[in-house]
């Protein structure tokens, strides 16, 4: 939904000001049905998105996100509504009504369409639904989900899923299994020749033929452990997806990660990472791209508190990335999209946490993560809402984060 709070950046009615995208405005998805048919040899999409939208004003327009490459072939509304015409243009799909849509009214819209998905090129690098060797991925963030089906592309739009994805015989569709909210970015589908594998209580692995599981056999203790820390696992089950072709970095999905094979060995912290991001970064969401740090921060950090859980001095961890943090010409609360994905942004967010442990002490510190964790569950974060968890465990926490997010001098070594 889209948050109620006030937020100075991005200004409603411009457009973000990290991806560039213009706002998508006066309604909410509340839920996306897909159903898609995927041919892996000449990488064909054929779907039917159906989006369930409520709009907190009059709509006799509207606009959705939808690349180029997909056309839109057929689009309907639920009864008593009617599309008047529709067109495809820089990167929207623009809506008009026969009559106006009155304010607080649930409808549906079935929008068919087709094409051959690719990347979109971007200052990040190709985002949104890539070919593989033998199937296809799909990484979102931020802006890569109107690569492959018509949505309001914003961080802080969680909707509800159901997905219908057949690929070629002999090939699996891989899709989030969860029943709560998510973020256009964290939706997936990943398709190859995968069979599904047990690593635990309540975490799975999709492998291609003849591969073996590697450093994921630790899944479920690396699961059990932050439990311990942050609080119950926020969705249904955990699994991982591995492609046959390596990957440069693993991806992050709503109750799933992706992982190359080469990732399967040596890269354990990576894999720490990407786990953590299901309490941070998909069930708390950011509100806007400028707080990236809250997501990257805790799962770094959360890097580190597994190799301290293994023996490995957390001090040592947190000063060996200190010292390489040059250079500080960016403020961590707003980094600007050229470095939202800089690994200052990951390594300085993790050192703001472990700045305001030592602050506040082990107990206290831990205790206001949970309580964090569970207050804002399946929901979307400020760094504000951070500081009123931990501020009843520690005196000046506004202070510690003032100095570790909104200045581009590096505060002294905690």
């Amino acid at each position: 939904m889209k948050t109620q709070r006030l937020r100075s950046t991005p200004v409603p009615g411009t457009r973000d000001t990290y991806t560039g995208i213009e706002f998508n405005l006066g309604f909410h998805v509340t839920h996306y049905h897909l159903e898609m048919d995927y041919k892996v040899g000449p990488n064909r999409l054929d779907g039917t998105a159906t989006l369930t939208l409520t709009n907190w004003r009059d709509l006799d327009h509207m606009t959705l996100d939808v690349d180029e490459r997909l056309t839109v072939r057929r689009m309907s509304a639920s009864s008593g509504i009617q599309v008047r015409r529709y067109r495809q243009s820089e990167g929207k799909l623009r809506i008009s009504f026969a009559n106006t849509v009155p304010v607080d009214t649930e409808f549906t819209l079935s929008i068919r369409y087709s094409g051959s998905p690719a990347p979109r090129r971007t200052q990040w690098g190709a985002l949104g639904w890539e070919e593989l060797t033998n199937g296809a991925l799909v990484a979102n963030q931020p802006n890569g989900a109107p690569t492959w089906f018509p949505c309001d592309d914003t961080p802080d739009e969680k909707a509800t899923y159901s997905f219908d994805v057949r690929a070629d015989q002999g090939f699996s569709a891989v899709t989030n299994f969860t029943a709560k909210p998510m973020a256009t970015y964290l939706a997936c589908v990943q398709v190859g020749r995968y069979s599904r594998h047990s690593l635990g209580r309540n975490t799975y692995a999709w492998l291609p033929p003849r591969t073996q599981v590697g450093d994921l056999a630790k899944q479920q203790a690396m699961l059990d452990f932050f439990e311990e820390l942050f609080g119950p696992y926020p969705f249904e089950r955990y699994e991982v997806v591995v492609t046959e072709d390596p990957l440069e970095i693993p991806l992050e999905a709503q109750g799933m990660s992706i992982f190359g094979v080469n990732h399967l060995a040596g890269y354990e912290r990576l894999i720490a990472h990407e786990l953590a991001h299901q309490w941070f970064g998909n069930s708390l969401g950011v509100a806007q791209w400028n707080d990236i740090w809250l997501n990257e921060g805790f799962a770094c950090y959360a890097e580190w508190l597994w190799a301290e859980h293994l023996g490995a001095p957390i001090d040592r961890s947190a000063r060996r990335h200190y010292n390489a943090l040059t250079p500080q010409n960016f403020c961590l609360g707003n980094p600007g999209p050229r470095n939202m994905f800089d690994d200052r942004v990951y390594k300085r967010g993790a050192l703001t946490l472990h700045a305001l442990r030592r602050h506040i002490g082990d107990q206290g510190f831990f205790r206001g993560v949970r309580e964090y964790v569970a207050k804002n569950a399946h929901g979307v974060v400020e760094p504000f809402d951070l500081a009123n968890a931990l501020r009843p465990y520690g005196a000046d926490v506004d202070g510690v984060m003032d100095a570790w997010l909104n200045h581009s001098d590096l505060p002294e070594f905690p």
